[in-house]
């Protein structure tokens, strides 16, 4: 039986960090002239964006269920100097107050938890701890992406899966997605309480803009 999400990403830690040096673009356009007082990186990883976003607000808070990966953030936030206050949890009961956060990205980790209720339990909480008026980019692997869209690419619904990581020295380890349709993903952003002001795919990513209220940029 695979480990869960948190043990899985304990065990790869050191060497997906490793691997996850530079921001993706998409988080760096959709932070462009955006600030706020309070920032949330949700499955923040090694701190790669959790670093863009302290360049953006006042106070960072990255929060990821892997305490490996939370470790890799720390020596981040140590070697490059900024700062961040670091939460280990679940993304779908998030131990963060309400109406807290002016800016928000949850970038590849919606896709890893399972099943659909976790899922759609996580965008609830996301658009619980934002404040009025707040914005998160949300991103979750695509079944248009090259590795699936010769057989799903045109699929309404997506679908679960494994995709291994391979250590140094061979090890496989197994990692858990729910690869999004793009529909399915508009379908499950709608479902939620988040706002959607925008949809669109990227280099294999569905991606949405959203807020926890009707808002206009």
């Amino acid at each position: 039986m695979a480990d869960g999400p948190g043990e899985t990403y304990d065990r790869i830690a050191a060497h997906f960090s490793a691997t996850r040096e530079y921001a993706w673009p998409e988080v760096e356009t959709f932070l462009d002239g955006r600030g706020g007082r309070r920032a949330l990186d949700l499955g923040c990883g090694n701190g790669r964006h959790t670093e863009l976003l302290a360049g953006r607000a006042e106070t960072v808070v990255g929060f990821d269920l892997s305490r490996g990966l939370l470790g890799e953030a720390r020596s981040r936030a140590t070697e490059r100097g900024f700062d961040v206050g670091l939460v280990q949890g679940d993304a779908a009961a998030l131990p963060l107050r309400p109406d807290r956060f002016d800016l928000a990205v949850y970038v590849a980790t919606l896709h890893h938890l399972r099943p659909r209720s976790r899922r759609l339990g996580s965008l609830d909480e996301l658009a619980r701890v934002l404040a009025p008026g707040g914005r998160a980019l949300v991103s979750a692997w695509a079944t248009v992406h090259d590795r699936f869209a010769d057989e799903h690419g045109d699929a309404d619904e997506g679908f679960d899966t494994h995709v291994d990581w391979t250590l140094p020295g061979g090890e496989r380890v197994p990692r858990f997605y729910h690869i999004y349709a793009p529909a399915e993903f508009r379908a499950d952003l709608d479902a939620s309480a988040l706002s959607v002001a925008e949809t669109f795919v990227s280099s294999g990513n569905c991606y949405a803009v959203v807020g926890s209220a009707v808002a206009t940029d």
